[in-house]
């Protein structure tokens, strides 16, 4: 009987063995699983942080509040210097790669004056590469790609906005108006 029971004891301890490791192994997965989702979160953060200062600093301009738009273009720069690049999806990746120096310069330029025109001239090549970014990036809500036929000379520039209303940081005030929504990027 005494071997028995020895016997049935060190099944039980087995048996509760395995079904420890097993709730282990399961906890492990899960960890696994909340570690990928919270890097997909970061990754989206982190390009979501510079779209974010993009808008401000386009809201600046269309206020032709140069001091502000000087302001925001320090805390895009940040923003741009903070992306780990390595976290990036491949074909997010490779775009930053193409315009991370070109948007780096843009943004200083802006920050280090109040001239609202070089900063407006500065804006014009940074909307360019950031449609480039953005279009590869996952947004969250759309974001609409709008042409100002008369800035440069008449050459034309464009932006991105959250609104579809035109609001056009080119001009202003002086043609709020002024332009067309050639795009929506969903």
């Amino acid at each position: 009987m005494k071997s028995r029971l020895k016997i049935m004891l060190i099944a039980f301890t087995i048996v509760l063995s395995f079904t420890s490791c097993n709730a282990k192994t399961n906890d492990t997965k899960t960890e696994l699983s909340d570690d990928s989702s919270i890097n997909g979160r970061q990754e989206v953060s982190q390009l979501k942080a510079v779209f974010d200062n993009y808008f401000l600093l386009k809201d600046a301009l269309v206020k032709t509040d140069s001091k502000n738009a000087s302001v925001i273009a320090k805390d895009l720069a940040s923003s741009l210097n903070a992306v780990k690049m390595e976290t990036l999806k491949t074909e997010e990746h490779l775009v930053w790669m193409k315009v991370m120096k070109d948007l780096k310069e843009d943004v200083k330029n802006i920050s280090e004056t109040e001239d609202i025109k070089r900063q407006r001239d500065s804006f014009a090549r940074l909307s360019k590469n950031m449609y480039s970014l953005i279009k590869v990036s996952k947004v969250t809500e759309p974001v609409y790609y709008i042409n100002c036929p008369m800035f440069n000379g008449d050459k034309g520039a464009n932006w991105l906005s959250k609104e579809n209303e035109i609001k056009n940081p080119y001009y202003g005030s002086q043609m709020l108006s002024c332009g067309k929504t050639i795009e929506k990027i969903q």
